[in-house]
């Protein structure tokens, strides 16, 4: 396999890999930790993920508890936590902080449906654009009389198998995540 190919598949996986970060940080009804991975925190002038500065745990379907290593930070990831897209109001007893998730509406269900439609589509149209820039560089190549125009046709079929196979894998994906959220 050439090393356009190879640029091109290792592309693809972060693609897909970006598409499973994302639709990670959608809620389903049931509270996940990840939901916090993109909430950070001015922890002693540093930008800090709130992963980073405690243990969050889900002792229940629908609550995160988050155990700060340092108490007196607890008012800053409360403000960060309100601040965020999350829409959750954080509650705390002076040593943990508590984030109660509300059941989804069949309409807020509808929704996330919608949003993973369109974070799907987008990881598409990036792993298109991928192939047509591995094309892009095999014609180039071949232009340039370093591959033969046999090994381009070969090299664009194959550019076009891992498009197929990094398409399937993001439906299939983005069917596993609307599940999730429907059923809950």
């Amino acid at each position: 396999m050439s090393e356009v190919i190879e640029i091109a598949k290792d592309k693809m996986n972060k693609t897909i890999g970006v598409l499973k970060r994302d639709l990670g940080g959608l809620r389903a009804g049931r509270a996940n930790p990840q939901l916090l991975d993109r909430i950070f925190v001015d922890y002693y002038g540093a930008p800090t993920p709130i992963s980073q500065m405690g243990n969050i745990s889900s002792p229940e379907a629908r609550l995160l508890v988050i155990s700060l290593w340092d108490a007196n930070q607890i008012p800053a990831v409360e403000k960060a936590i309100q601040k965020s897209d999350l829409g959750i109001n954080p509650s705390n007893d002076g040593k943990l902080i508590r984030l109660v998730f509300p059941e989804l509406t069949e309409e807020r269900r509808k929704e996330l449906v919608k949003t993973i439609k369109k974070k799907a589509e987008e990881a598409k149209v990036a792993i298109r654009s991928i192939r047509r820039d591995a094309n892009e560089s095999l014609k180039k190549q071949r232009k340039d009389n370093e591959i033969t125009e046999d090994d381009q046709k070969q090299l664009e079929e194959d550019a076009q198998e891992i498009t197929d196979d990094s398409i399937k894998e993001i439906e299939r994906i983005a069917a596993e995540k609307e599940k999730e959220i429907m059923e809950f």
